[in-house]
């Protein structure tokens, strides 16, 4: 039997409004990008891909004499993984008399639910490189690849960021080794924002104009806009980061995978504690330590034009690692570490044995970022035949949602459903992680 019109148009209403809930409840799926080639208006399922590009890298001579180096197309892809519904099933009673007139708020609640799941999983690639724990709640981990999420960062995980000096210092930072330009924001945890704006006489200004306000927007400061979560991801370090013992989270590199220096992706360490399965864990981040007897100290080369910053050597572990019977750890890093000149030079000196790393502990990671590198695809999902649906896509935003509903046959029961996919990555050279402790946040 034919669904009336009316009814599919009362359905695309429900969806419209419950878009926007989800626009203006989290922060992460309103400002990620989500402007690719028409692929959030396609219909696609569970495992399509798309890829974009990201900026061309280049390099220079001292000459004019040109040296031809060979064009390097890079990108980025993102596959739609992940999955999330919500339902709800009713009587004709209870329909006739009540869930008509209640759709938009049981909508509201359903779609609430929904959108934190996806505001959570969208926020680990902070943290990056997660694997999937639970397959009945993508809260808790998904696959991200290693290209995706921060490799440098800003806080040592002990210290608090409480001030509005030590998020300018991050800033300046994360500017000093040059990111992209524009659509510079922030996110920080809700818990630390009364510390901030103590420390600052009330300096962010927030904007709560209406009932349909961007609750988490903070204000803007430091060419930057400030923003605020609940569900910003905790990364929980290794045994060589968490241990308390001075100086035990120190490690002292003994080789690379590359004594070249033209692609050094993975790097030896002494010190990491004997026969410790749990020594690194996916994410761990790392910086080179200044100061270590008759070794120069590390510094990046900017991103463009391949200068040197004033800016430590860091990068993040791809992979959890466990330590030899003799104290030794392989670890595989983003990004890789060059010395040698070239597209990819990031190094001021060669790596060398007896420099020394420190590994940070377990922390709530807030996140800073530019040129909107935070991607996130939520395709239209296919009609569910043979019950009657209704898949929308919000052209301006890219959000979409998918209901549809069914009577079980000779029952008196009805069931409604709401549903998403997405996939999300996040450009690692154009994000820093903040680093806030445990304690503080």
């Amino acid at each position: 039997m034919a669904v009336p019109d009316n009814i599919l148009q009362n359905v695309q209403t429900y969806q419209m409004a419950e878009m926007a809930w989800m626009l203006n409840s989290f922060v992460a799926i309103n400002k990620s990008n989500k402007k690719f080639k028409n692929f959030n208006s396609l219909t696609a399922n569970l495992g399509d891909t798309v890829t974009f590009d990201l900026a061309p890298r280049a390099s220079t001579v001292n000459s004019l004499v040109a040296t031809f180096e060979s064009t390097v197309q890079r990108v980025q892809t993102l596959a739609c993984t992940q999955a999330v519904s919500s339902s709800t099933s009713f009587t004709d009673q209870q329909f006739i008399f009540n869930v008509e007139d209640y759709m938009q708020k049981i909508g509201k609640s359903r779609i609430l639910e929904i959108g934190t799941v996806i505001e959570s999983d969208v926020l680990l690639n902070i943290v990056s490189g997660v694997v999937v724990t639970n397959q009945q709640d993508p809260r808790y981990g998904q696959n991200i690849a290693p290209d995706s999420g921060p490799y440098r960062f800003y806080g040592d995980g002990t210290t608090p960021i409480n001030s509005y000096k030590q998020l300018a210092q991050a800033v300046a930072n994360f500017e000093d080794f040059g990111a992209a330009i524009g659509d510079q924001c922030a996110i920080l945890p809700v818990t630390v924002i009364p510390d901030i704006i103590d420390s600052g006489l009330n300096q962010f200004a927030t904007n709560r104009n209406n009932e349909t306000a961007l609750s988490w927007e903070l204000g803007k400061f430091s060419k930057t806009d400030w923003y605020e979560s609940n569900l910003l991801p905790i990364h929980v370090a290794g045994t060589v980061g968490d241990n308390q013992t001075p100086g035990a989270n120190i490690l002292t590199l003994v080789s690379t995978n590359d004594p070249s220096g033209q692609n050094i992706t993975q790097l030896t360490f002494s010190g990491a504690g004997t026969s410790d399965p749990d020594a690194i864990k996916t994410g761990d981040m790392f910086q080179f330590v200044d100061g270590v007897s008759g070794k120069p100290n590390m510094r990046y080369r900017t991103f463009i034009g391949h200068k040197v910053s004033n800016q430590p050597v860091q990068f993040r572990a791809t992979a959890n690692a466990e330590s030899t019977g003799g104290g030794e750890v392989t670890i595989a890093i983003y990004p890789a570490l060059q010395s040698t000149p070239g597209l990819n030079q990031n190094l001021n000196n060669s790596l060398s044995a007896g420099m020394q790393v420190r590994v940070l502990p377990s922390h709530r990671a807030g996140v800073l970022m530019s040129g909107n590198p935070l991607y996130l695809a939520m395709p239209m999902l296919p009609d569910e035949i043979p019950f009657p649906t209704v898949s929308t896509n919000d052209p301006e935003s890219g959000v979409s949602i998918r209901h549809y509903w069914g009577s079980q046959f000779a029952q008196n029961n009805r069931g409604y459903i709401w549903d998403n996919i997405w996939g999300s990555t996040m450009v690692a050279e154009n994000t820093m992680r903040l680093i806030f402790p445990l304690s503080q946040a």
